[in-house]
């Protein structure tokens, strides 16, 4: 055997990336417990588990943020010392998170070398800079006006300019955190193929998604985190999703979605030709007292904006509400709020709560005529309340007080649904209940909605994800530029073949 064959022979027997028996504690957490990583060249290895179970915590680390306390990481074999994002990154590991760290009044090209510009007798080279990037953005198989103004991209363009911030500074493996989180399904499938082009250039990936069939088409290999320890690693082809889920949640679930029985009774909410502009033309739809109706389409098809003229947050040109089959005058989130419809809306964290606010002044907000007297507000009857949808709803907190930006996904969705719930609202309606949650959670999501059909609430589920809105609905609506293309009612033989021939013609 030659010098070169044996090289090449070694080259492919060590990992490209190596954390050995990570441990890492917090007071009164400890978040990762001797665990151990490992990422091969030009593979994507799905890094999966529940909230909290540490996946976070096992990044940080890689990316500098955190130091461990125990443990050694290791680069094509050699020992880094990360004790800092700047050594992360002169290490080749390029971090791309869920919420982008780009700045949107600066261009893409500024963004791409922000920090690391190339100057030539004290200016900035412009046209260097220009020339990379359009080459970066060749290497990627995308054309983006390296001029355009970040804010003014979509957000799978803003995907894109983060991965050639990557690729720009040599990173040989890129952390990919939710990034199909806020893509359609065309970006979603774009986004799979920069990266079967950068796993050519030898690139490893670590992607963690709650989406699990994205992890069987994306994914090499699958790792698995959950309460801060390694439960296993495998190839995805040895997987099933049903063992993938029990590994994640340690039980085994009957079904991801759980069984419920339809009574629907009366017509509870009745919609007759909503209009807003092109945005939504002449919507109706009715949903009855114990009934959970789906509402399909593609990203731009108008359902969020259907929901957020039904809630009062955005104001009709056309169009008659009727509740209880007596028509309502809904001119803002207030009335809304007065006729019992309420909206869990698609971001939570920018909309449905104040995350610098604790939990408790969280559920008090729309219910304050609840807690105040005459002038002062009863914080021992506001906690008494508050405490009974902690248990009832089964919301995990460290106490009353812990601020909202410090909840998993799961746990803030909880605090949104127990002050609505706080409201007796009879109307509610769900807008991706469970984005950015992970499959524990997300099934204690779908037995809360099919206990508050059960109690003769009427249900609206929005949702990107076709299993979701098959698994969950009685009925189902579909939309397409503004308008409703059709209804399913035997959902139980309906495939997603069926939503999106609706969702595209």
């Amino acid at each position: 055997m030659t010098q070169d064959m044996m090289s090449s022979s070694s080259d492919k027997q060590v990992p490209l990336l190596e954390m050995r028996e990570i441990d890492k504690s917090f007071p009164g957490v400890h978040a990762l417990k001797n665990v151990s990583l490992e990422l091969r060249k030009g593979e994507v290895l799905a890094l999966l588990g529940e909230n909290g179970a540490g996946k976070s915590t096992l990044i940080k680390i890689l990316g500098g943020a955190y130091l461990s306390d125990a443990g050694d990481i290791l680069i094509e074999g050699q020992e880094a010392e990360i004790r800092s994002p700047t050594d992360s990154q002169h290490a080749g590991v390029s971090i791309i998170y869920q919420e982008f760290n780009l700045i949107p009044d600066l261009t893409v090209c500024e963004n791409i070398f922000l920090g690391r510009e190339s100057t030539k007798i004290g200016f900035v080279n412009k046209a260097e800079e220009h020339e990379q990037a359009r080459q970066l953005f060749k290497k990627i198989g995308i054309n983006i006006d390296a001029d355009s103004r970040c804010g003014d991209l979509t957000v799978a363009q803003q995907q894109t300019v983060e991965i050639a911030k990557a690729l720009s500074v040599n990173a040989k493996i890129i952390v990919m955190d939710e990034p199909s989180a806020s893509l359609a399904m065309k970006e979603v499938e774009h986004l799979f193929a920069i990266i079967r082009d950068l796993k050519k250039q030898g690139i490893g990936i670590i992607y963690i998604s709650h989406r699990l069939e994205e992890i069987f088409e994306v994914a090499d290999r699958v790792m698995v985190l959950r309460d801060g320890e390694h439960v296993g690693t495998c190839d995805t082809k040895d997987i099933t999703r049903e063992r993938l889920i029990e590994m994640m949640v340690g039980r085994p679930l009957e079904s991801e979605f759980p069984k419920r029985t339809a009574k629907p009774e009366a017509i509870r909410l009745r919609i007759e030709n909503l209009s807003r502009g092109t945005v939504v033309r002449d919507v109706s739809f009715s949903i009855r007292a114990g009934e959970v109706v789906g509402f399909a389409g593609l990203v731009g098809a108008g359902r969020t904006e259907t929901m957020r003229l039904v809630f009062g947050a955005d104001e009709s040109s056309n169009g008659g509400i009727f509740v209880n089959d007596r028509k309502v005058n809904i001119r803002n989130p207030k009335d809304a709020i007065l006729n019992r419809i309420c909206l869990l809306t698609e971001d939570r964290k920018g909309q449905g709560l104040v995350l610098i606010h604790s939990c408790r002044e969280n559920f008090g907000l729309p219910n304050l005529d609840q807690f105040t007297g005459r002038i002062f507000l009863d914080q021992r009857k506001e906690r008494k309340k508050f405490a009974e949808y902690v248990g009832s709803l089964k919301i995990k907190i460290s106490s009353q007080d812990q601020l909202a930006v410090n909840l998993s996904g799961g746990n803030q969705q909880k605090v949104v649904l127990a002050k609505w719930l706080a409201r007796n609202a009879d109307i509610i309606i769900f807008d991706e209940p469970t984005r950015g949650i992970d499959v524990g959670a997300k099934y204690e999501i779908y037995l809360l909605i099919n206990k508050l059909a059960a109690e003769g609430k009427a249900i609206i589920i929005v949702s990107s994800e076709l299993p979701e809105i098959l698994g969950m609905s009685d009925r189902i609506y579909v939309m397409h530029e503004g308008q409703i293309k059709g209804e399913i009612t035997d959902v139980a033989s309906a495939t997603q073949e069926d939503i999106l021939s609706m969702a595209i013609t």
